[in-house]
C-alpha cells in the first residue's frame, strides 16, 4: 500500500512538472500596478490574461488600477509590487534620479491618445483661446498627461494654469462642476459626452509635436525584482508582445472582450483600437525622444541635471 501511494505521488508530480511552462513555479505570480483603467493601452494585461497568453508563458498577474504615475510609482518603489505600467516617463526619470529602486525595462506609449476638452457652453474651442484666467487638467504630477499639458504650454506659448485632477472620472466632474475649464481623458472614457454634445474636444496629445515623437509612458520594475526574477520578467515580456499581437489581430474575441472589460459597445472597442491607438503607438522595444524627456526633466525641476550615459544605462533596461 505504501509503494503504491509512493508511486502516486511520483506520477502527480510528474504530471504537475511536464504541465507546467519551463521554469515556471509558484514565484511566478508578478504583482503589478496599472494606471487608467479601461483604456486600450493600459488594457494589454488584461486581455492577455483573458485569452490565456500570460498562462502559456508560466505568468500569473495580480493587477491593481491606480489614477496615474504617483501612485503606480509608490509600490514599486517600496517593494509592495514588482512591475508598473503606465509610467510617465517624467516620473520614472524623477525617481530614479531621487535614488529610488526604478527601472525602466519597456515603453508603454509612444506619442498618445490622450485628449483634453471643455464643455459645449465654453467660449474654449482651442487651445489659443485659454488665458491666465483659465486652468487646463492633467492627473498627476510626473504623469504623462503632465507632459502633454507642459508641451502644450511651450509650444503654443499659453499662460494657462495646470491643474492635477486625477483620473478621467474625477476630471469629467470638474470640468462639468466648473472647477477647471478644461479637462483631459483618454478613449474609450468620455466619448459618450462628446457624441452627446455635453462636450467638445478642444486638443489632442498629437497637436503637439514634441509628443508625437516621444515615448511619454513607460513600463518600470523594482531593481531588486528585476534582478531577483529576471527569467520571470523576461517571460513577463514575452507574453506582453504577444498579447499587443493578439489585440491587433484579425479576431473579433478581443473587441469583445474588450468591450466588456472597458464597459463600451464592440463598435466603440474597434473605433477606440482603429482611430487612436495604432500599434506604433504600443510597441514596447524602444524609448524615443529621451533626450528631449530629459531636458524638460530638468526644466520642470524633477532632476538637477540631465542624466549621465552610466545612469541611462542602468535606469533604461529593455528586456527583449
Amino acid at each position: 500500500m505504501k509503494t503504491r501511494f509512493g508511486l502516486a505521488l511520483a506520477l502527480a508530480a510528474a504530471i504537475t512538472a511536464l504541465a507546467s511552462p519551463p521554469g515556471a513555479n509558484a514565484d511566478d505570480l508578478l504583482k503589478l500596478t496599472i494606471g487608467q483603467r479601461g483604456n486600450w493601452d493600459t488594457a494589454i494585461t488584461q486581455l492577455g490574461a483573458k485569452a490565456g497568453i500570460f498562462k502559456r508563458n508560466g505568468i500569473e498577474l495580480d493587477m491593481v488600477y491606480t489614477s496615474g504615475s504617483g501612485e503606480t510609482l509608490q509600490p514599486i518603489i517600496g517593494g509592495a509590487v514588482d512591475l508598473g505600467l503606465a509610467v510617465g516617463t517624467l516620473g520614472a526619470i524623477a525617481a530614479y534620479a531621487k535614488g529610488a529602486p526604478v527601472r525602466i525595462i519597456g515603453a508603454q506609449a509612444t506619442g498618445a491618445a490622450d485628449y483634453w476638452y471643455a464643455k459645449t457652453s465654453s467660449p474654449i474651442k482651442k487651445l489659443t483661446d485659454l488665458t491666465d484666467k483659465n486652468t487646463i487638467a492633467f492627473s498627476t504630477n510626473g504623469s504623462s498627461t503632465n507632459s502633454v499639458v507642459r508641451a502644450f504650454i511651450d509650444e503654443f506659448k499659453l499662460k494657462v494654469r495646470p491643474m492635477a485632477t486625477g483620473n478621467p472620472s474625477s476630471t469629467l466632474t470638474a470640468v462639468m462642476t466648473g472647477q477647471v475649464d478644461v479637462g483631459w481623458a483618454s478613449p474609450p472614457f468620455g466619448l459618450k459626452e462628446i457624441e452627446e454634445g455635453k462636450t467638445r474636444i478642444v486638443a489632442r496629445a498629437t497637436d503637439s509635436a514634441l509628443v508625437r515623437g516621444q515615448t511619454i509612458r513607460v513600463i518600470v520594475a523594482n531593481a531588486d525584482a528585476l534582478a531577483r526574477r529576471k527569467d520571470a520578467i523576461a517571460r513577463f515580456m514575452k507574453a506582453y508582445r504577444e498579447s499587443i499581437a493578439y489585440m491587433y489581430g484579425d479576431n473579433p474575441q478581443v473587441l469583445k472582450d474588450y468591450g466588456e472589460f472597458a464597459g463600451v459597445s464592440e463598435a466603440v472597442a474597434r473605433r477606440v483600437r482603429d482611430d487612436f491607438f495604432p500599434k506604433s503607438l504600443v510597441d514596447p522595444d524602444e524609448i524615443h525622444g529621451l533626450d528631449a524627456l530629459m531636458a524638460e526633466a530638468v526644466t520642470l525641476k524633477f532632476i538637477a541635471a540631465p542624466l549621465t550615459k552610466e545612469q541611462v544605462a542602468e535606469l533604461v533596461q529593455i528586456v527583449k
